[in-house]
């Protein structure tokens, strides 16, 4: 959740999680919680009221582009635990990677993935990035470097205009191997800045649909006497190309839509894309 907008803002439901199971959205704004209004409540209060014992109801009303009124949906809280990587091999020996988030773990074992996939000889990776909400910055330079060598991973741009540069690392495994990776609404912030940088450097097409465009760094300051507290940014993060995420997200290279009816019939056109990409079947 990106706690850091008016309202709190579902950056992406987790993989079988209660809010993926209850049909909650990427860019879906929380507006009240079990009736209470949260206009003007701090995003960190708001979080606080959405978790809860396992087992038991929160109801959230949402505000979702597509729809004229806001309405409510329950859902039934459980514990959640998140993998970090999950792999398979596809037809034509096409590798396919989801990575789910940018944790401590996370570097460690996408590096034993790509260890995995070069042993079975692939001849391609479609590296997945869809509902990825980001993590750990350091751990975002690390994986980008397994796809690419030399160069800057991202900058981050502070207010008087300097800039601190994130350098992309040697030993990378995968820096050669034919890939496509793919975004959507829920791509963001860590994932942006792997995806940005694979975009910039030409190393790989993006397919899917725009990223959510969450790039800046930001701090909090509790006012006196406990009153209150104050978000700061203080940074903002640009790709090598200097282009900015915040707030605009990534235009995917090729842009290929996933409706719900796609999602209820099980097909997944973006995939399906990446693969045709990938063998050659299909013009870019």
């Amino acid at each position: 959740m990106d706690t850091t907008t008016e309202y709190v803002t579902i950056i992406a439901p987790m993989p079988d999680s209660p809010a993926e199971k209850a049909g909650l959205l990427a860019g879906d704004v929380v507006i009240a919680i079990d009736g209470e209004d949260m206009t003007g409540v701090d995003g960190n209060v708001v979080v606080s009221h959405i978790l809860g014992p396992a087992g038991t109801t929160v109801v959230l009303t949402i505000q979702r582009e597509s729809e004229p009124t806001p309405f409510d949906v329950s859902v039934i809280r459980a514990a959640i635990t998140v993998p970090s990587v999950e792999t398979e091999m596809l037809d034509g020996d096409i590798a396919y990677i989801q990575l789910f988030t940018f944790g401590a773990d996370s570097s460690a074992e996408i590096h034993s993935a790509l260890e995995e996939i070069q042993a079975q000889n692939a001849d391609g990776l479609i590296l997945d990035l869809r509902n990825n909400g980001g993590g750990f910055l350091n751990t975002a330079v690390d994986i980008t470097s397994e796809f690419m060598t030399d160069g800057v991973a991202l900058y981050e741009e502070y207010g008087d205009g300097t800039r601190d540069s994130y350098n992309l690392q040697d030993g990378g495994l995968a820096v050669d191997i034919p890939m496509v990776v793919l975004v959507n609404g829920g791509t963001a912030s860590a994932s942006e800045i792997l995806a940005g940088a694979i975009q910039d450097y030409g190393r790989a097409q993006l397919v899917g649909e725009t990223t959510f465009g969450k790039g800046s760094v930001q701090i909090s300051r509790t006012l006196s006497n406990d009153q209150g507290a104050l978000r700061i940014t203080i940074a903002h993060w640009l790709t090598p190309n200097e282009r900015h995420i915040d707030g605009v997200g990534l235009e995917p290279d090729v842009v290929v839509p996933l409706t719900e009816e796609d999602v209820q019939a099980q097909r997944d056109p973006q995939l399906d894309r990446a693969v045709e990409l990938l063998n050659g079947s299909a013009s870019n």
